[in-house]
């Protein structure tokens, strides 16, 4: 056998092991001397001392220290001492409580009846038993056997629902999985057959006035056509968008879909300029790659206040500018128009730019400018990004 080295044992088992030997040590000096032998306590203390590390491994091998414990009472009784002190009864105690709490039923049943028949032979003290004794042993032994096997039997059924509780809640999120999928999908198949069929039936109309007037008047391109061009390609690129989101509902939940990012604004602002809206860009500071989230929400409130500077600013001039500085993204979206800041300011638009950079840890403004015009500005905290010409090496 092997024990384990002494920090591997249960604080618990150390902590009986060494009242084991407390209580055998004080015994030692206050009962050992009343056998009128000599020097009885040292021989006392040697044997709780023996006791309490055999206590300290019950639980790595309960059945040798089960035996061990059961030498060490015949040693005891062989040299003469007729009765069992506290310690040593309370130490076999608690290593029948452990074959029965450590091993299965048919293996510490076994070993618990051979010592009860041990004890009630008088095989340990060579002397035969009254039956009294006997009943009284085998109650003791019995009873500590049974406390070891109810625990074993609670901690086992406490087990087993642990293991249910863990295959009830894969389940659960199993069947939530399927759920989400099918609703996923549910939802593609709407916005299949409602909302992209009708934006396509959109661009196949503008596309045929456009050819009709593009035939029935020549020379210069009208401003109707231009316009009619713009609500094509937007309508296009609105379809293309829509397919692009429709493979990923029917996607695994998983995979990643890829985001637009800033580096996209350059074709969100040539999508916009069919619509009168002139728009120019600035960038200050080395462009830096920034994490997806917040590279989709900067996207997200340029797209959110063109798309209002176009609504409400009508023939106007619109300028965006994007400056990286160490530790923070700053995001200015302006026009000169008429401007109808306060539809803005009460809309769902501001809204949901001001969520998105709160989200963040940022902050938003918007507002109308002195000299006529709007303003949009908002300031994203970053870490330390990665500059845009390394991340692309």
């Amino acid at each position: 056998m092997r024990l384990s080295p002494l920090r591997s044992v249960p604080r618990v088992d150390l902590l009986i092991g060494l009242a084991i030997i407390g209580l055998g040590t004080l015994e030692a000096f206050t009962v050992a001397p009343a056998y009128n032998e000599p020097r009885p306590e040292l021989w006392w203390v040697a044997q709780a001392l023996v006791t309490g590390v055999l206590v300290w491994y019950r639980r790595t091998a309960p059945v040798a220290v089960f035996i061990l414990m059961i030498l060490a009472q015949y040693v005891w009784h062989r040299q003469g001492n007729p009765g069992c002190p506290v310690w040593q009864l309370a130490a076999l105690l608690i290593v029948f409580h452990t074959i029965g709490a450590h091993l299965p039923f048919r293996p510490g049943g076994t070993w618990a009846l051979v010592g009860i028949l041990v004890f009630d032979s008088g095989a340990v003290d060579h002397r035969f038993l009254p039956f009294e004794e006997v009943i009284f042993l085998t109650v003791m032994f019995g009873s500590a056997y049974a406390t070891g096997l109810a625990l074993r039997g609670y901690l086992l059924r406490v087990h087993r629902m642990a293991e249910r509780a863990a295959r009830l809640e894969m389940e659960r999120e199993r069947r939530a999985a399927e759920a989400v999928a099918a609703e996923r999908g549910r939802i593609a198949r709407e916005l299949h057959d409602v909302v992209a069929h009708s934006v396509s039936m959109m661009v196949m109309q503008a596309g045929a006035l456009r050819r009709r007037m593009g035939a029935s008047q020549e020379g210069e391109r009208s401003p109707e056509a231009t316009i009619l061009s713009g609500i094509e390609q937007a309508g296009r690129e609105a379809v293309e968008e829509l397919r692009i989101m429709l493979g990923a509902l029917r996607m695994p939940q998983d995979e990643a879909l890829p985001q637009p990012g800033l580096d996209m604004v350059p074709n969100l602002i040539s999508t916009v300029g069919s619509s009168g809206l002139r728009v120019t860009l600035e960038t200050e500071g080395e462009p830096v790659h920034l994490a997806p989230g917040l590279d989709l929400s900067a996207y997200r409130i340029v797209q959110e206040a063109l798309t209002n500077a176009v609504k409400y600013a009508g023939d106007a001039d619109a300028r965006i500018r994007i400056a990286y500085h160490p530790d923070r993204l700053e995001l200015e979206i302006t026009d000169n128009g008429g401007g109808a800041g306060s539809a803005l300011s009460t809309g769902n638009g501001l809204i949901g730019m001001r969520e998105r950079a709160e989200l963040f840890g940022g902050s938003l403004d918007a507002g109308p400018l002195p000299q006529g015009g709007f303003r949009v500005r908002a300031t994203l905290p970053i870490s330390q990004g990665v500059p845009m010409s390394e991340a692309t090496n």
